[in-house]
């Protein structure tokens, strides 16, 4: 794992400057040819939220833990709202403010620092070949309780990746986790309880920034302390999955009566299948992210032909739909690579494509696909074809509701 010393590139800076420009109001999302995206929510120009890439929930669970140490996250008291899935955490922070279980410095905090990080992550993307920006007021943030300089949120962050760079931490995230690979050749090395607390907190559960919070020190310090022992091999960061608590706790407030319905477990997001889309086309992906997610799936599209089969063994998803049609390479020879990968071959291929004949048909058969479907895009083809071939979603799907992460409802 060795991330290239990069930053944002600038087409997408020049993105921000048009939002900026232009008092825009909506959201910006900027995709990653490693299949992540990132969300900047706009009002009049000025940042007030964002969201996406690898850790979204330990993200907002992080903040919650530093900036409002009072708030227990597993019994959060919450009001009904009309929300999508992807600014829940903004939407939780705005009903913790109406109630008062918060103030709004609090809230200015975590946004601040949410921006901070989603923007260092994105200067981390960059060794990516193409970053995709894509501009829609679908989703516009009313009445926000921070409103972020673009501009300055940008200079902190080369500041911090200047930082970063220079402490010789450019090949690592912030969000991999350490893990203790050389406990014998450690234990020589260090005091008893600095073993035994390297021992606690060094199982690959904490990445970096967890860490950090929990040793109440900035990411850098922790990062910069731990680089000797990643050198010598004694401590590996690795990647880790975002942290979705199987025992979060939904309670449903009563805003009458000022009483708390019985608690319930929440459904959460991490249940939901992964949908990749292997597509040369932007609108292809974006469309295809929009379908999947208003039905409560995950969703990863790819564009970067050199980096299909990477990519799909980091992220393993439940379900590829793949273009038949690419400039590298076509849909038959990548879907004969991933049959002959053991974590993929029995993951359901689709051929996405614009023709229907019967020899591309039984071509894509012989290659190892396991369906077929005609282009254009169209919502019920797509989730019918997903439910065929991946049961399992239609009960998840239907009990998932309006936001998978959060359901929120009043009760009357």
């Amino acid at each position: 794992m060795v991330l290239s010393e990069s930053i944002i590139p600038a087409t997408v800076l020049d993105e921000f400057k048009t939002c900026a420009r232009l008092q825009f109001n909506g959201k910006l999302d900027i995709h990653s040819c490693k299949g992540y995206k990132f969300s900047f929510y706009y009002r009049l120009g000025r940042i007030v939220w964002a969201t996406g890439a690898a850790h979204p929930f330990r993200r907002w669970k992080r903040q919650m833990s530093q900036y409002c140490p009072e708030i227990n996250i597993n019994t959060i008291q919450l009001r009904a709202s009309d929300t999508t899935v992807e600014h829940w955490g903004y939407t939780v922070l705005e009903t913790l403010c109406k109630t008062q279980k918060i103030n709004r410095q609090q809230v200015i905090s975590i946004v601040d620092s949410t921006i901070s990080e989603l923007l260092f992550d994105l200067a981390q993307q960059t060794n990516c070949t193409t970053l995709v920006c894509h501009r829609n007021q679908e989703v516009i943030l009313d009445a926000p309780m921070s409103l972020t300089s673009a501009d300055l949120s940008l200079r902190q962050m080369y500041n911090s990746w200047h930082s970063w760079c220079e402490a010789g931490l450019a090949s690592f995230s912030p969000d991999w986790a350490p893990i203790l690979r050389q406990p014998e050749q450690l234990e020589s090395l260090v005091s008893a309880s600095a073993y035994a607390n390297f021992v606690k907190v060094m199982q690959g559960k904490y990445t970096l920034r967890d860490l950090a919070v929990r040793m109440k020190q900035d990411v850098l310090t922790v990062s910069r302390s731990l680089l000797p022992y990643i050198l010598r091999g004694i401590v590996e960061l690795i990647e880790v999955e975002d942290s979705l608590s199987q025992h979060l706790i939904k309670e449903h407030f009563n805003s009458d009566q000022k009483t708390l319905a019985k608690p319930q477990l929440i459904k959460t997001l991490s249940k939901a299948p992964l949908i990749a889309c292997i597509d040369d086309s932007p609108q292809v992906c974006m469309l295809m992210e929009k379908i999947t997610v208003a039905n409560s799936m995950n969703f990863v599209g790819i564009q970067d032909y050199f980096n299909i089969l990477p990519i799909l063994i980091e992220r393993k998803p439940d379900f590829i739909f793949l273009d038949l049609i690419m400039p590298v390479t076509n849909g038959y020879e990548v879907c004969s690579q991933i049959r002959r990968v053991s974590v993929l071959a029995n993951v359901p291929v689709v051929i996405l494509t614009g023709s229907d004949g019967i020899f591309d048909r039984i071509r894509a058969k012989v290659a190892g696909s396991t369906d077929f479907i005609t282009k254009p895009v169209v919502e019920d083809k797509i989730i019918n074809m997903v439910h065929k071939h991946l049961p399992v979603v239609n009960s998840s799907a239907q009990n998932s509701g309006m936001a998978p992460f959060l359901e929120m409802s009043y009760v009357s």
